[in-house]
C-alpha cells in the first residue's frame, strides 16, 4: 500500500508540470527503472584504515625495489674488472683526445685566471677532475717515481693511474708525492694574437697527501688554506 500511494503521489506531482504522455514517461525511464548502482566494497573498518595504508605503501616499495636492479659491490666490480684498461689500449695515442678534452675542459674553468693564478684558481683547481690531464711525478717519498710523466686514465682516492709515453701504466699513489702539471695557452687561429705565443704555460703542483678524494667528492669539498709542515 505505501508503494502505491508512493507511485500516485510521483504521478500526481509530475503531472502538474508535464502532460500524461510526458509524465508516464518520465516516470517510467527516469524513477520506475532507475538503476541503483552499489560500490563494489566496502572502506575498511577505521582502526584498521592505517594497517591497510602501512600495507599498500610496503607493496609499492616491493614493486619498485623488484624492477630496479641492485647496484654492483666494489668486490663485483673489482671481479668482473670494469676498470681494467685492456692491453690493446694501453697506449698513449689512444688517450691524447682525451687529453686534449681535458685541457679544454680546465682552460675553460680557470678563464681569466689562467695567465694570473691565485687563490681563486686554486680552489676551482682543488675541485677539479683530473681524468685526462698530463702530470708529471716532480718529488716523492720514492726516488723510483720521481720523473714518471703520462696522461691520467684514472683519478682514484689514493693514487694516479697514468698511461706514458712508452705505453706502460703506472700506478702512483698519491701520499708523499707531488705532481706537477703544465697547461699551455690556448692559441686562437681566428686572429694573430702575438702575445700568446710569449705566454707562459700554466704550471701547478699537486699535493698527494692533500688530494687523497675522489674526484666526485672533491667537487662538492672545501678546501681550507693551512700550514703544510712536509713543505
Amino acid at each position: 500500500m505505501a508503494t502505491n500511494n508512493t507511485n500516485t503521489l510521483t504521478h500526481e506531482l509530475l503531472s502538474r508540470a508535464h502532460s500524461p504522455d510526458s509524465t508516464n514517461r518520465i516516470f517510467t525511464e527516469k524513477i520506475q527503472h532507475r538503476p541503483l548502482f552499489l560500490k563494489p566494497t566496502s572502506p575498511p573498518p577505521s582502526s584498521n584504515a592505517r594497517d591497510a595504508r602501512r600495507g599498500a605503501r610496503a607493496e609499492k616499495r616491493q614493486r619498485a625495489k623488484a624492477l630496479k636492479p641492485k647496484p654492483l659491490s666494489a668486490r663485483q666490480r673489482r671481479k668482473l674488472r670494469l676498470y681494467d684498461v685492456p692491453k690493446d689500449s694501453q697506449k698513449y695515442a689512444v688517450f691524447e683526445p682525451l687529453n686534449q678534452l681535458w685541457l679544454g675542459y680546465i682552460r675553460e674553468i680557470l678563464g681569466n685566471e689562467l695567465y694570473s693564478g691565485g687563490q681563486g684558481a686554486a680552489a676551482k683547481l682543488s675541485a677539479a677532475d683530473f681524468h685526462g690531464a698530463e702530470v708529471e711525478v716532480s718529488r716523492s717519498g720514492c726516488p723510483s717515481r720521481v720523473g714518471i710523466r703520462g696522461i691520467v686514465i684514472k683519478d682514484a682516492r689514493f693514487a694516479f693511474e697514468i698511461v706514458t709515453r712508452k705505453n706502460q701504466i703506472k700506478t702512483v699513489p698519491k701520499e708523499g708525492t707531488m705532481f706537477c702539471v703544465n697547461v699551455p695557452p690556448a692559441h686562437d687561429r681566428s686572429q694573430e694574437d702575438t702575445t700568446a705565443h710569449n705566454r707562459r704555460p700554466f704550471t701547478f703542483e699537486i699535493h698527494g697527501d692533500q688530494f687523497q678524494h675522489r674526484s666526485a667528492d672533491r667537487a662538492t669539498k672545501k678546501f681550507k688554506p693551512h700550514y703544510l709542515k712536509d713543505l
